[in-house]
Parts: structure tokens; C-alpha cells; sequence
């Protein structure tokens, strides 16, 4: 069996991605258009299911204000108030959320400040998020 050019000593192989900070963690992230499974937003659905948690707490009467609640919680009660506001996402948000479908550029610090109430100026924001 013969050759019919000799082997390089070395390979440079170019993958173009960036690495970017996402919760205090560093991703990497693939050029646009390029194929790539959708990465579930850990951080975005903890979020989600505390709030529905502390949500459903209150509303058994388990706790009387989100003042003791978040006392027990050991979490300042501001806080627990902006991740309450969570609950009042779009079923369809909350939906994309769970399912790896919001943007990648889509954070939880995105839905921590206010958010429109009506469900369509919501979805009207998350697609100014996909152009961005």
C-alpha cells in the first residue's frame, strides 16, 4: 500500500464559538445558524418552580405574607417578590422556558425586572430578546 501525499505533522481544525457568561457560568456559544441541541436553563427553571412553589404556599394560607415566608426561606423578602412575579408569565413563556425553547440570550436577570402584565406585550419582549 502506498502513499500518495505525506501526512502533515499537525492538523488546525477552526471551530468558531465564543464564550459567554450565562448565571455566573461561562457557555460556549456556536455561531448563529449553526445546529445545536438546546441546553435546558437550569437557573430559569429553579426560578420557575420556586416561585410556583412559594405561590402555592401562600395561596393554602401556609404562610400569611411573603415577609415570613421569605424569612423562612432565608431569603430577603425584595427577592422572593420579583421571583414571585414569575408566576405571572405566559403559559406559553413558562412553556419555552421548560422545554429549552427561549432565546440563548434569554437570562433569568432578563425576567427579574419588570415585565409587562398582558401575556402578549410578554411575548412581544421575548422576541425583541431573539433579535438582540
Amino acid at each position: 500500500m502506498t502513499r500518495g501525499a505525506p501526512v502533515p505533522d499537525t492538523v488546525t481544525l477552526h471551530v468558531p464559538f465564543r464564550i459567554v457568561k450565562r448565571g455566573g457560568r461561562k457557555e460556549m456559544q456556536l455561531p448563529e445558524g449553526a445546529a445545536h441541541s438546546p441546553r435546558t436553563d437550569n437557573t430559569l427553571v429553579k426560578a420557575l418552580a420556586r416561585a410556583f412553589r412559594w405561590k402555592r404556599m401562600l395561596e393554602s394560607g401556609e404562610f400569611a405574607t411573603i415577609a415570613e415566608l421569605a424569612e423562612r426561606e432565608g431569603i430577603a423578602p425584595s427577592y422572593m417578590t420579583r421571583v414571585l412575579r414569575l408566576t405571572l408569565l405566559a403559559p406559553d413563556i413558562v412553556e419555552a422556558i421548560l422545554v429549552s425553547r427561549q432565546p440563548t440570550k434569554f437570562q433569568l436577570d432578563d425576567l427579574l425586572v419588570a415585565f409587562p402584565g398582558e401575556w402578549e406585550e410578554q411575548r412581544r419582549m421575548l422576541r425583541a430578546v431573539r433579535t438582540i
